[in-house]
């Protein structure tokens, strides 16, 4: 299996979603890691950088149409991009890596994506509050009952999670992807949970 982690990003993303799971990916708490488990990758639409709501720009490493067929999980990151024409482009992209096993993770508004297009009706999930995915998932979405009031939920190798969790979508994302060992994964989210100072204090 590939060892990339693919990040989608589409224009006007929400770079703090990507934070704590691409960092704990390529460092820990002193340095980078000489030889990590996993490499972070970005796609975009094209290969021209994509603008985040700060009005920061990344370079993708793969447009939609250059990214590989193979890799270790497709993670895909919140903002305003989601409700424009271009998203549906990433349809048949989340289709693939669902029916071939892949890890996805959907934080904020990528998880009301995924209601609209029918990817949460057998699984548990959550995202913005039942009712955004009531609204953004029109008809497409009918599976209210398995939604879960939770900051993040992993179900079937599908990791949701609302706009406020990046820490706790990266906790589930690294637990499946088995970055580290569930205990040391713990710490790290309790670490930026909590704070350095509260972490000193109670450790």
């Amino acid at each position: 299996m590939n060892n990339e982690i693919i990040y989608l990003l589409l224009p006007d993303y929400a770079a703090h979603e990507e934070v704590f799971l691409s960092q704990a990916i390529s460092c820990d708490q002193q340095a980078l890691k000489p030889v990590p488990k996993y490499l972070n990758k970005i796609v975009a639409p094209t290969l021209e950088p994509v603008r985040a709501c700060s009005g920061f720009r990344t370079l993708p490493d793969y447009s939609f149409d250059t990214m590989p067929d193979d890799y270790a999980a497709l993670v895909l990151i919140g903002g305003f991009g989601w409700s424009t024409a271009i998203a549906e482009r990433v349809v048949p992209i989340v289709r693939k890596a669902i029916e071939t096993g892949k890890i996805v993770g959907a934080i904020c508004n990528a998880a009301s994506f995924l209601a609209k297009h029918g990817f949460l009706n057998n699984i548990k999930h959550t995202g913005n509050g039942l009712e955004q995915l009531k609204l953004r998932g029109g008809s497409n979405y009918t599976n209210a009952a398995m939604y879960v009031h939770a900051q993040a939920v992993s179900d079937r190798r599908i990791v949701t999670a609302n706009g406020s969790a990046t820490l706790e979508f990266a906790r589930e994302l690294l637990l499946l992807l088995e970055n580290d060992t569930p205990e040391r994964i713990e710490m790290y989210y309790q670490f930026n949970k909590q704070g350095f100072i509260n972490w000193v204090s109670g450790n």
